[in-house]
């Protein structure tokens, strides 16, 4: 167990292999709750690719229990905050509500994790994923992302597009989908989190009442280094008005303790405010957007470029970025400018932590991918402590990155 102020860190595991956690705020006035599944895009293969977040979609149509319209009424009634997002390594469904609809919420989000997955609700459903889909596609940087990531990561797995594509979605079947569920939402590959104002001992008695038929299964994920080589590719989009560009090379995962300094040269580099790409690129007006990123994943991550300008302007735009990404020896990085980004990141930590629905992906997130409880403070002090050593020797090795990038934009 764990302190931070008035904050407890609990833990506790069923027979069935659910994993149950909670950040304790005894002084908090709401409570939210999750359920993460260790599952999402790139433990699919290519002939389900989409799966995880179309029964995800899926999940909101009724239960054994409840219809779908029980379900979204009682989610109504809770007057709670829901919601539920899929990404490339992780599903979660997530409440937030009063401490007094503790069980309800909880009966309700348990009862979802099996639902009945009819074939006629899955017919439906599909069309409305085919739909989001194309929708997708059609907005900026028209799917650029996605097509970037397949080449970035060629054969690896997070080259699995998290929507799947058209082709996979079309095939995909109600009974694939039944047997994704079996081996994906077994209790050993969940974890139930909560945080804020929780009773953690009456939570672990009703999540043993609730989820005491469901079986383990042995649900692997495989983990690799992707092997990207430099590449550059060009999409034409007629409707579009702006050239979208984005870049990624390799950077540090989940697991990698160079993850904070790779987020403080984003943030120095290309924060979307007083960043060096921000004074160069967006406030004299030549792009309306010029930013560094970075996305960490269990394996291996990724240290990003984005730039939206004209598409005239797009070639002189995109050399500058790269002038300023390749200009360590020259522009060493300074005192001030690591003190304000370090600022900026520890602010904002803080900040979003003042809400247990903020704390519950942070909490979750640690604890399904590194199995470690971070209260703020700790967590601020990764970045506190990040060197100007440790940053300029990373701005450095930008330089020779590898870096593969994809501009999209109407015809010149």
């Amino acid at each position: 167990m764990h302190n931070s102020s008035n904050l407890q860190f609990l833990k506790h595991t069923l027979d069935n292999g659910l994993e149950i956690i909670a950040e304790a705020n005894p002084e908090a006035f709401s409570l939210s709750l999750g359920y993460f599944v260790k599952t999402g895009s790139r433990d699919e293969t290519p002939e389900i690719a989409g799966v995880s977040h179309f029964l995800e979609h899926m999940m909101f149509k009724g239960t054994q229990r409840r219809s779908s319209v029980d379900v979204n009424r009682e989610l109504d009634e809770l007057g709670s905050q829901s919601n539920a997002y899929t990404s490339e390594e992780q599903t979660v469904y997530y409440i937030s509500i009063l401490p007094e609809n503790q069980l309800h919420a909880l009966d309700l989000l348990s009862d979802m994790m099996r639902p009945t997955l009819r074939e006629d609700d899955f017919v439906t459903e599909k069309q409305v994923i085919l739909e989001e889909i194309a929708m997708y596609d059609d907005q900026p940087p028209y799917g650029a992302m996605e097509r970037l990531s397949e080449e970035f990561f060629g054969i690896h797995p997070l080259a699995t597009r998290v929507l799947g594509t058209k082709e996979s979605v079309t095939e995909l079947s109600a009974q694939a989908m039944r047997e994704y569920h079996a081996a994906r939402y077994a209790p050993n590959n969940l974890c139930l989190v909560a945080t804020g104002a929780v009773d953690f001992d009456q939570l672990i008695r009703d999540a043993q009442r609730l989820t005491e038929h469901w079986k383990p299964s042995p649900s692997k994920r495989i983990l690799s280094l992707p092997k990207p080589s430099s590449k550059q590719i060009n999409l034409i989009h007629p409707p579009a008005t702006q050239q979208y560009t984005i870049e990624y090379a390799p950077g540090p995962g989940y697991l990698d303790e160079n993850r904070y300094v790779s987020r403080v040269l984003a943030t120095i580099l290309g924060d979307d405010s007083g960043s060096r790409l921000f004074w160069e690129l967006v406030d004299n007006g030549l792009a309306d957007t010029a930013v560094c990123f970075t996305s960490e994943f269990q394996d291996c991550g990724i240290f990003g470029a984005y730039l939206a300008c004209a598409p005239d302007q797009q070639i002189e735009n995109w050399d500058i970025l790269q002038k300023i990404l390749a200009d360590a020896k020259n522009s060493p990085i300074d005192e001030k400018e690591l003190e304000l980004a370090k600022n900026k990141i520890c602010a904002g930590l803080i900040l979003a932590s003042e809400r247990p629905s903020n704390r519950l992906f942070s909490v979750g997130n640690a604890w399904t991918i590194r199995h470690t409880y971070e209260p703020v403070g700790p967590a601020s002090d990764h970045y506190r402590n990040v060197t100007l050593d440790q940053v300029q020797h990373a701005f450095e090795q930008l330089a020779s990155r590898i870096r593969v990038s994809i501009s999209v934009g109407p015809e010149t």
